[in-house]
């Protein structure tokens, strides 16, 4: 079942944050991923906006990204991102069959 990404970013240091754009795509996508969006603008229709930086990437499952996150050569890219950025990094649950009727966890 797919694995997905949702990474939420305030850029500080644009220049060094393209030195992780420039090496993310190839990496992502040895591990079978790939970006579902990166970087359009989003609209808040409830709540407050978001004026970030919003990234969703899809994953065949968790295994993939477990390996994507821990590849060296993304761990050396992810360093660039670390110093020019403050990100929060969500993966979400593999997708489920069941969409109709979830269990709330009230």
């Amino acid at each position: 079942m797919p694995a997905y990404i949702v990474a939420m970013m305030s850029i500080h240091d644009a220049d060094r944050y393209k030195q992780y754009t420039d090496k993310t795509p190839p990496l992502v996508k040895k591990h079978g991923g790939r970006f579902l969006t990166r970087g359009q603008d989003v609209s808040c229709f409830e709540g407050t906006s978001y004026d970030g930086r919003l990234v969703i990437l899809e994953f065949p499952d968790r295994a993939h990204v477990k390996a994507w996150f821990a590849d060296p050569e993304y761990c050396e890219a992810k360093a660039h991102r670390q110093a020019a950025s403050k990100m929060n990094l969500l993966m979400l649950q593999e997708g489920g069959s069941n969409t109709e009727n979830p269990d709330p966890k009230l």
